[in-house]
């Protein structure tokens, strides 16, 4: 992750947003690293800004509860096969 000067947006290495945009179509599992926190598998559901800030709406598999997960709190994404 790349941040921004002066703005609170983060910026994805392309990698990370082709895997996200793949994953908000085709319904599949990523995991989010989030720093000094642990990793959350997640079904994206969205990818908007909100305030200037993106963020993915996501749907956790198992539980089936809502999740809103900012861009600029990860620290890198997973595709989880």
């Amino acid at each position: 992750m790349v941040p921004n000067s002066g703005d609170r947006m983060a910026q994805l290495k392309h990698a990370e947003y082709d895997a996200l945009e793949r994953a908000v179509t085709q319904g599949t599992r990523l995991a989010f690293r989030r720093q000094g926190r642990r990793e959350y598998v997640v079904i994206p559901l969205t990818l908007r800004i909100e305030n200037g800030r993106e963020v993915v709406d996501a749907r956790h598999p198992t539980t089936g509860h809502d999740l809103k997960i900012y861009i600029d709190e990860i620290d890198g994404i997973e595709v989880v096969g």
